[in-house]
């Protein structure tokens, strides 16, 4: 496994009253074979695109040839987007270190974010990828009219065709209608893969690409979690069947309302906010839903663990592992004699992570906090695709125990309607 999934410590007879029975678990996981069979089907009949991504390449190969443009014109590439159009190549981005170009994911519309970007790159060698599956999301629009102006400015309208590159569904959206007008390449969005599940479509790959990640690895991760779920025979032993139906059933039993992510890797810091849109934006609905927390190892220790254990018992935790021990800088022990610093000296830097990752859930435990922890053999992108894989199925079949659709998201056009009504109703001036 490219990961292992321990959930013992959910369960009461090892952490007490706040942890699920295993009938109920039982009967949960049972529950799941509608929603297994559905998955089966959409797999079959390919009528769900995003479980087909893992196995396609030849749009990788299409897709390389524009990564290897925009990596040799480019010093930069600014990466517009908001939500699932953005976080998804961002957790992707946090894997790959100092790279050229360099990516720069603006999700807001914060004036002072754009002004500051753009104030310290060079309009000539920037790319700018503009991501909108329906082609007309306002905060994205006004990122890229912003960065349309500012690419005219310094290299004319030409400017506008050489450094474009647009991601949006097929139709009349306002996205190729500019494309239309000033010559700016668009690739197609399936319109079947929803933003916050498009992670392992172009909208991830691309970046993921710019950056020299192996995006095939990333597939292929998620292709071996799929496989295993696909050919399961037993639903309790699959990891995303029974992290939902822990998940639910906390909820429901025992009132854990709240889902805590908390790895102990700093690359995967942006991958936990993507995990935080898929869980609540798909799973909210009906009055229904956990709210997902994220948590990052070391820091949190200091800053939230002791409301974990000491606070309300209405938390489910995850625990993300990775192999540190043996890794980092050797402390060396002629630097201090001080018998205070003495179990650190003559260590690795991850041996002391390692430490305090197994504390963290040992310690959660021992005080009665349902916690599963997941363990990755390796940090690379081969795992981060099956830990996106994991969560996206996981999610998937928690909406089915809650009885919700887990790929709209009617509330928020509320807001989105709103916002649209106070900008048409501003006066020219701004105010």
């Amino acid at each position: 496994m490219i990961y292992s999934h321990q959930i013992e410590t959910c369960f009461d007879d090892a952490v007490g009253a706040h942890g699920l029975s295993r009938d109920v678990f039982i009967a949960l996981v049972a529950e799941t074979a509608p929603a297994l069979e559905r998955l089966r089907s959409w797999h079959a009949d390919a009528s769900l695109p995003l479980l087909r991504l893992p196995e396609n390449r030849d749009d990788l190969r299409e897709l390389e040839s524009v990564a290897a443009d925009c990596r040799r014109r480019f010093d930069d590439v600014v990466i517009l987007g908001t939500g699932g159009s953005s976080l998804g190549g961002l957790s992707l981005y946090a894997l790959a270190g100092d790279t050229a170009p360099r990516l720069h994911f603006l999700e807001n519309v914060d004036p002072h974010s754009f002004a500051t970007l753009t104030d310290r790159l060079a309009a000539g060698r920037t790319g700018i990828i503009v991501i909108s599956k329906s082609g007309g999301t306002a905060e994205t629009m006004t990122q890229f009219l912003c960065c349309m102006a500012w690419l005219k400015q310094s290299g004319g309208e030409d400017a506008l065709a050489d450094q474009v590159i647009a991601i949006a569904e097929p139709g009349g959206n306002p996205l190729r209608k500019l494309a239309g007008r000033y010559g700016f390449r668009v690739l197609d969005h399936d319109p079947k893969v929803g933003g916050r599940f498009a992670v392992l479509s172009l909208v991830g790959m691309l970046p993921a690409l710019i950056a020299g990640l192996d995006a095939a690895a990333v597939r292929a991760g998620a292709g071996a979690v799929l496989s295993d779920l696909l050919a399961t025979g037993d639903p309790a032993s699959c990891p995303p069947v029974a992290g939902a139906a822990l998940a639910v059933g906390l909820a429901r039993e025992r009132g854990a309302v709240m889902s805590v992510l908390f790895p102990y890797i700093d690359r995967l810091a942006p991958f936990a906010l993507w995990y935080r849109q898929l869980w609540a934006e798909s799973l909210g609905k009906d009055g229904l839903g956990t709210t997902p927390l994220r948590a990052m190892g070391t820091v949190d220790q200091h800053s939230q663990l002791q409301l974990y254990l000491d606070g309300p018992a209405d938390k489910m935790f995850t625990v993300i592992m990775g192999p540190s021990a043996g890794t980092g800088p050797l402390i060396d022990p002629d630097l201090a004699d001080d018998p205070a610093l003495a179990p650190l000296l003559g260590r690795h830097m991850g041996d002391l992570l390692d430490a305090c990752q197994r504390a963290t859930a040992e310690t959660l435990a021992a005080r009665g906090r349902p916690v599963r922890v997941m363990t990755l053999e390796a940090v690379d992108e081969r795992s981060l695709g099956a830990l996106m894989m994991h969560f996206m199925l996981e999610t998937i079949i928690a909406a089915h125990l809650l009885g919700v659709d887990p790929f709209d998201q009617p509330a928020v056009e509320e807001g989105k309607v709103l916002a649209r009504r106070y900008m048409q109703e501003m006066d020219g001036g701004g105010s």
